[in-house]
């Protein structure tokens, strides 16, 4: 008998949820395999899977919030008294 992950040509496999995030990863629910360019293929078993879309992840496929963006913090202004006249 086949496992669930082997599904024939005749049995469709389940239904999995995709949401997608227009300024962030695709979530699907997982477990799920994902066959990159190159033929690998990357699995993950977690219920709830980020899947980068911005390639900009050093996990890629996953997405390790690379895409937010990066705002560095303003530097408060000088007092008055240390302004160089």
């Amino acid at each position: 008998m086949p496992s669930p992950h082997e599904q024939g040509p005749c049995r469709p496999a389940p239904a999995r949820r995709v949401c997608v995030d227009p300024q962030g990863p695709v979530l699907v629910e997982g477990p799920v395999e994902i066959v990159l360019d190159d033929g690998t293929v990357a699995r993950s078993d977690r219920f709830l899977v980020a899947l980068c879309t911005c390639r900009r992840s050093r996990t890629y496929p996953w997405c390790d919030t690379s895409h937010r963006r990066r705002e560095r913090a303003q530097t408060p202004p000088e007092p008055e008294d240390r302004i160089p006249r």
